[in-house]
């Protein structure tokens, strides 16, 4: 089941960036076609150097920059929603944890009675 999944999640990821080289493919034939630039036809993918070392990029026309995730962070942060299954797991990681260590204890100390 483990090999299914990681080669269907492969197999995605190889398509999707299948998908981005062959929009960049077409446009770049579309601008040939025209023999002019058009700012109408934008490249899906594009990445540029701004100054101070910054890097700017924008996906299919929309400008990504770590700005827009900082303030959708802050965003998330002030929503201050109850996840339910969060709660679910942290407890269950400090039971889990609880119980490792009560065993390990009792194990140290057994092994410290015989030695």
């Amino acid at each position: 089941m483990k090999k299914f999944t990681l080669k269907v999640v492969a197999i995605i990821f190889v398509l999707f960036f299948g998908v981005l080289i062959g929009m960049q493919y077409a446009n770049e034939g579309l601008v040939k076609m025209r023999g002019v630039s058009d700012p109408k036809f934008e490249q899906p993918i594009s990445v540029e150097q701004a100054s101070a070392g910054e890097v700017e990029a924008s996906f299919l026309g929309n400008n990504l920059s770590t700005h827009d995730l900082e303030a959708k962070q802050q965003r998330l942060e002030e929503v201050k929603s109850y996840n339910i299954f969060s709660t679910i797991g942290r407890g269950l990681a400090q039971f889990i944890t609880g119980v490792i260590k009560g065993i390990l204890s009792l194990l140290g100390t057994i092994v410290s009675l015989f030695a």
